[in-house]
């Protein structure tokens, strides 16, 4: 399975926001998530990326699956990342209101 974090630019918000890749859920993506959401995902999967790897890279991506992975090792994420979960869960939040990511 690749890393989620590879497959930037196409769908940056994945991680944060948890939506699949289908082709429906990439069109909404693309219609829906914001260039500025894109930036905001981008920076809190940078901010996540040794987090991801050492604790979430089993987890399939989608659904929000990873996001809550890295929220149930709250204790263990560094600093960084800790300060990005609620910017990632917001961008989450956002992308389901809108109907650009399952509930």
């Amino acid at each position: 399975m690749p890393s989620i974090f590879r497959v930037l630019p196409r769908a940056a918000a994945i991680v944060a926001l948890g939506a699949s890749t289908s082709a429906l859920a990439q069109s909404q993506l693309q219609t829906q998530i914001t260039p500025q959401m894109r930036s905001e995902a981008r920076s809190v999967m940078q901010a996540c990326r040794t987090n991801y790897e050492s604790l979430c890279s089993n987890v399939a991506p989608g659904g929000g699956r990873i996001l809550a992975c890295l929220q149930s090792h709250a204790g263990q994420l560094t600093p960084s990342c800790a300060q990005a979960m609620p910017r990632a869960q917001a961008l989450r939040d956002n992308a389901v209101s809108a109907g650009a990511a399952p509930k």
